[in-house]
């Protein structure tokens, strides 16, 4: 097939390019909310020894757990599960903050995916299989998109609701949402707002499935040679 035929084929479609632009700006925001620990900080003027949390780190500034019979005090920023929080990791890793940890991991994997799919069909890589299956590649990319935003949803919606309980921090009134927070909001909108996209390109897709197909059996007249019927 030479260079001017392959330009005959039909490009992606402006849902599927502004649904991967928005899916991968998502996918960076959400990558900063789950490493950086700002979903919930301290008011600078209330001076507390709670300083900043994240989904797997928090920091202190001279803290002493008041249900902790040793005077230890802690201090700095330390991963959720290093020894140095072995003693408060019950305290500090209640159920709902661990399921918030897990649908934000689940709602990263489900987003890179999308991000990897939607890749391919922009690049019309392999050119075959994308001209026979852009619709079911758009419509995984819909779903995992749709189901990445979803979790964020639950995720934020349970953080936002619990972060405040008595029997967690101490002081919460003390405390307030921070940016990482924030990001993951705005990575749930545009997850949200990328399905739509890549569901309206899935939709074309399959409305155009059979001018792909016969795309494909012009490059090569005998389908069974290559697998595809």
């Amino acid at each position: 097939m030479t260079a001017e035929e392959k330009q005959d084929y039909p490009k992606a479609s402006n849902a599927l390019v502004f649904g991967g632009i928005l899916t991968y700006i998502a996918g960076i925001l959400l990558v900063m909310a789950f490493a950086s620990p700002y979903w919930l900080e301290s008011y600078e003027e209330t001076f507390s020894s709670f300083e900043n949390m994240g989904l797997w780190e928090y920091c202190f500034d001279k803290f002493r757990y008041p249900y902790y019979q040793f005077n230890v005090v802690f201090d700095g920023c330390h991963y959720i599960f290093s020894e140095k929080y072995y003693v408060l990791r019950e305290w500090l890793l209640p159920g709902w903050l661990m399921v918030v940890q897990a649908f934000v991991t689940l709602a990263l994997m489900l987003s890179f995916s999308s991000q990897i799919i939607i890749a391919l069909e922009l690049i019309r890589w392999p050119l075959e299989f994308v001209l026979m299956y852009e619709w079911m590649l758009s419509g995984i990319a819909f779903v995992g998109n749709a189901l990445a935003a979803l979790l964020l949803f639950l995720a934020v919606s349970i953080f936002g609701g619990e972060c405040w309980r008595r029997d967690w921090l101490l002081n919460p009134n003390f405390n307030h949402l921070s940016w990482s927070y924030a990001f993951a909001v705005i990575a749930m909108f545009l997850h949200a707002f990328a399905a739509v996209q890549v569901y309206l390109d899935a939709k074309r897709g399959w409305e155009y499935r059979k001018q792909g197909r016969n795309l494909v059996f012009q490059m090569h007249p005998d389908p069974g040679r290559n697998g595809y019927v």
